[in-house]
């Protein structure tokens, strides 16, 4: 759904997917999350993350539109 919203974003996707698990409340204390990113060339990053407490609200980039997600009429461009 983050690529349906936004586009590809290169390694910054992994931010906009984790503020989806976010916004759809899908964090819950202790869950883990691990992130891998791959950039331009020979970048490749990783990153364990443990929520301590779930977000009080949706980030700014989902809020307002959340309700659509997942979208249900989404067709592929490929």
């Amino acid at each position: 759904m983050t690529l349906h919203r936004f586009g590809n974003t290169s390694s910054s996707t992994v931010w906009y997917e984790l503020a989806y698990i976010e916004a759809k409340s899908r964090m819950r204390k202790n869950d883990k999350v691990w992130m891998i990113a791959f950039g331009s060339g020979f970048k490749c990053n990783s990153a364990v993350w443990e929520c301590i407490r779930p977000a009080d609200q949706p980030d700014r980039a989902w809020a307002g539109c959340i309700h659509r997600y997942p979208a249900t009429n989404y067709h592929s461009s490929i």
